[in-house]
C-alpha cells in the first residue's frame, strides 16, 4: 500500500481499500480492536475518531503507520484534489 495520506478522507479510503481488498469483514476488525463497527465506518469516512481507536483498528487490520516528509503533491494529486483537468488549466 503506497497511498498519500494528506486527509482524513485519504486516510479513511486507504482504510476501506485495504479491508475490501484483504477480504476483511467490519464486524471481525470490530472484534479483533475491541471496538464498534459504526468506529471502523466513521474513519473510513474521514470522520474524528480517538488516536486509540485509530491504533486499534490498525493492529486488528495488520497495519501500521509511518511517518515520512511531506513534500509537495504531485500534478495528478492536485488534479484530483481539486478536480481539474489538463484541459481546463488555462
Amino acid at each position: 500500500m503506497k497511498d498519500k495520506i494528506r486527509l482524513p478522507i485519504d486516510l479513511g479510503h486507504a482504510i476501506q481499500r485495504a479491508r475490501k481488498e484483504g477480504r476483511l469483514k467490519a464486524t471481525d476488525i470490530a472484534a479483533r480492536s475491541g471496538r464498534a463497527r459504526n468506529v471502523l465506518y466513521r474513519l473510513e469516512r474521514g470522520e474524528d475518531i480517538t488516536l486509540a481507536s485509530l491504533f486499534d483498528i490498525l493492529r486488528a487490520m495488520d497495519l501500521t503507520v509511518r511517518l515520512e516528509r511531506l513534500g509537495m503533491p504531485t500534478q495528478e494529486e492536485v488534479a484530483t484534489r481539486f478536480g481539474q483537468d489538463d484541459d481546463d488549466a488555462s
